[in-house]
C-alpha cells in the first residue's frame, strides 16, 4: 500500500490514492492494477502511466468521474498484445502478463482544488524456466591432470528473472567458487533473449579422483515465484569416463571350485584378473614351466577358460596386468596354484565274484584307489556301512555272509567326485533246511482225506535243488526277501500210508544234501475214519528224536537250522 501527495508549492495536497506498490504474477496470467481514492472529492480525473527505462512517463489510460458514473479511455496501447484495458471501477487490467510489462506504473489523481495527487505499482512477471539440461563431457579425464577439467555445462532457458545453478555430486551440493583454481569453479553466462526471457548457462569445472569414477553428477536450476516461493527444476543424472592407474590386481580361480581351491579333473574352469585401473587394460595369462613364461592367451576380459581340466594342467598360472601408467611399487603380476582334483577307477582285489566256502575265516578283500587328494575308502553291504579303510575282512563266513559288497572312495574336499566298486560274494556249502509245519483242521488231529500243505525251504550254493517222496510239488521259488532261500510246497490228502510213511523233502548240491520226513498222527478218536482201524491211526513220536506232535504231524530230519529273521 502506497500513498504519495503531490501539490502545487507552498499547498498541500487533501487527497490521497492506495495503490499496492509491488504486484506478481506469473507469466501468461492477467494482472489488475488497482488505484483508490481514499476521500470522496466530488470531481477527479485519474490517469495511469507507464514509465520507461529512461524515465520518461506515457500516458496509458485515464478515467473521469460524471456524477456517479466512471468515463475511462485508453490513450496509448504502446505495441501491446492483446491492449491495456480499464475495468468499471478504473483500474488498469493487463490480460496475459508478459515479461515485457515488467515496468513502473503511477496513478495521478487530479481533484481540482482538493488537489492531486500520485502513487507508483511496480509490476514484476515471473516465468517458469524449461527443463534443465546438462551436456556431459564424454571425453576420458585423467586423474592424473594437475588442473581442473570441464565436467559438464548445465542449461536453464527461458525463465523470469534468470535462474540460478548449483551442482551436486552423490546429491551433495558442490561449494565451487566462481574464481579459477587447480582444484575446482564453476562459470556462468545470462542471455536475454528475443521474448524477453533469461537463459543461464553454468559450466563445471573439477579436478577429478579415482573416487570419482562411481559418482553421480547433476545441476539443478532454482528460480524464484511469487510472494517469495522457489522453485527447482534438475537435470538428469551423469556419470564421468576416467582415466585412473590400476593400484590393485586381484587373481582367484572362477566357478566351479571347491572352497579348499580344488577343481575337478574334466571340469570347465575360468581363471578370472582383475584390476581397478581404468579404462580396462590388457591381461596376461601365463604358466609358469621350468621358471619360464609360456603365455596362454592376451585380452581385455580378464577371463582365461580352461576347458576339460586334466590332472597335467596342475601348476602355476599367473596374469599380469598391462598398466604403463601404474606406479612402480603396484604389484601388477599375481600367480596362483591350479589345483585338479582327480580319482582314478578303483581295482579290487577279486573279480566280480568272490566264491567262498562255508564258515572260512579271514577271508579279505582290498580296494585301491589312486588320486589326489587322497580319497578315502569306505565298505557297505545293502547300504550298511561295514567300515572305513582297503580291506575288507570277513570271519567267519556264512550264508548270511553272501551278498554285494561295495567300495566306494570319495574325497570330502571335492564335492561329487567319487567312485564305486563291488562284488559279489558267493558261499559254498551243503544247504540248510528248513520246514514249516501245518496245523490240523480239527482239535484232535488229522482224518484221512484232509487236505495238508507242506513247505520246505532251503539256501546253499549252488543254488539247491528241493524233491519230494510224493508227486505234486511245485517248483522252488525264491523267497521274497529271504536273504538266498528258495521254497517248495506240496499240497495232498492224508491217507493211511501216508500216516505209516511219512513224507520227505530233500534239499541237495554238490557239496550235499539233507532232508525232513513229515509224520502224520491222529487222535484217538480219528480212529473211526475210512480206512483206519482202531489204534492204527496213531503214529506216536517219530524216529530219531524228531519232535513229533500227538495228532497233528509229526516230523524228522536229520538238520533244523534256524532261519534267519524275515527269510
Amino acid at each position: 500500500m502506497g500513498e504519495l501527495d503531490c501539490c502545487p508549492a507552498g499547498s498541500q495536497a487533501k487527497v490521497h490514492v492506495s495503490v499496492p506498490p509491488l504486484v506478481e504474477v506469473m507469466r501468461g496470467k492477467p494482472v489488475t492494477l488497482d488505484c483508490t481514492p481514499l476521500e470522496n472529492p466530488d470531481h477527479f480525473v485519474l490517469e495511469w502511466f507507464l514509465t520507461d527505462r529512461s524515465g520518461t512517463r506515457h500516458r496509458l489510460a485515464s478515467v473521469e468521474q460524471q456524477g456517479s458514473q466512471l468515463q475511462g479511455t485508453v490513450h496509448d496501447f504502446r505495441g501491446r498484445s492483446p491492449p491495456y484495458q480499464l475495468d468499471s471501477q478504473g483500474r488498469l487490467v493487463l490480460p496475459q502478463a508478459q515479461v515485457g510489462d515488467e515496468r513502473d506504473y503511477v496513478c495521478v489523481l487530479r481533484a481540482g482544488a482538493a488537489g492531486t495527487t500520485e502513487a507508483t505499482a511496480k509490476l514484476r512477471v515471473f516465468a517458469i524456466p524449461e527443463t534443465t539440461e546438462v551436456i556431459p563431457n564424454r571425453g576420458t579425464l585423467s586423474v592424473m591432470e594437475e588442473l581442473a577439467q570441464e565436467i559438464a555445462t548445465c542449461s536453464s532457458r527461458n525463465g523470469n528473472p534468470a535462474p540460478r545453478i548449483t551442482w551436486y555430486r552423490n546429491g551433495q551440493l558442490l561449494d565451487v567458487p566462481m574464481e579459477v583454481n587447480s582444484e575446482g569453479y564453476m562459470t556462468s553466462r545470462t542471455v536475454r533473449e528475443a521474448s524477453g526471457l533469461q537463459s543461464l548457462t553454468s559450466t563445471l569445472y573439477l579436478r577429478p579422483r579415482k573416487l570419482d569414477r562411481e559418482a553421480s553428477f547433476h545441476c539443478a536450476a532454482h528460480y524464484s515465484l511469487p510472494l517469495g516461493n522457489q522453485g527447482r527444476l534438475d537435470s538428469s543424472p551423469f556419470h564421468l569416463t576416467l582415466h585412473y592407474p590400476t593400484e590393485h590386481v586381484r587373481f582367484w580361480v572362477g566357478s566351479p571350485s571347491t572352497t579348499e581351491g580344488w577343481v575337478r579333473e574334466g571340469d570347465s574352469i575360468q581363471l578370472l584378473c582383475q584390476g581397478d585401473g581404468s579404462p580396462s587394460p590388457e591381461y596376461t595369462f601365463f604358466r609358469l614351466q621350468d621358471k619360464q613364461e609360456k603365455v596362454l592367451t592376451i585380452n581385455l576380459e580378464g577371463n582365461l577358460t580352461l576347458v576339460g581340466v586334466n590332472r597335467s594342467q596342475s601348476g602355476t598360472y599367473g596374469c599380469r596386468v598391462e598398466d604403463y601408467d601404474a606406479a612402480e611399487e603396484v604389484q601388477l603380476t599375481k600367480t596362483l596354484e591350479l589345483r585338479v582334483a582327480y580319482l582314478d577307477p578303483l581295482e579290487l582285489s577279486t573279480g566280480e565274484e568272490l566264491s567262498v566256502l562255508l564258515n572260512s575265516s579271514r577271508t579279505a578283500v582290498n580296494c585301491s584307489a589312486r588320486g589326489l587328494p587322497a580319497p578315502t575308502l569306505r565298505w557297505t553291504k545293502d547300504s550298511v556301512p561295514l567300515g572305513d579303510g582297503p580291506t575288507l575282512s570277513l570271519s567267519p563266513v556264512t550264508f548270511d555272509s553272501a551278498g554285494t559288497y561295495v567300495c566306494e572312495a570319495s574325497m570330502s574336499t571335492v564335492p561329487f567326485l567319487s567312485r564305486v566298486r563291488s562284488f559279489k560274494l558267493l558261499v559254498q556249502g551243503s544247504p540248510e533246511l528248513r520246514a514249516e509245519e501245518m496245523e490240523p483242521k480239527a482239535e484232535g488231529g488229522w482224518t484221512e482225506g484232509d487236505e495238508v500243505r507242506l513247505t520246505c525251504s532251503a539256501r546253499g550254493h549252488p543254488e539247491p535243488e528241493l524233491t519230494w517222496s510224493q508227486l505234486g510239488g511245485r517248483p522252488a521259488e525264491p523267497v521274497l526277501g529271504g536273504q538266498g532261500w528258495v521254497s517248495s510246497s506240496l499240497t495232498l490228502k492224508v491217507t493211511s500210508a501216508l500216516g505209516r510213511e511219512g513224507v520227505t523233502c530233500e534239499a541237495s548240491n554238490p557239496h550235499g544234501r539233507v532232508s525232513h520226513v513229515f509224520h502224520f498222527g491222529t487222535g484217538e478218536q480219528c480212529g473211526k475214519g475210512p480206512g483206519f482201524s482202531p489204534g492204527e491211526g496213531r503214529i506216536g513220536y517219530s524216529e530219531g528224536g524228531g519232535r513229533g506232535r500227538r495228532g497233528g504231524v509229526a516230523s524228522r530230519g536229520r538238520r533244523r537250522p534256524e532261519v534267519p529273521k524275515g527269510a
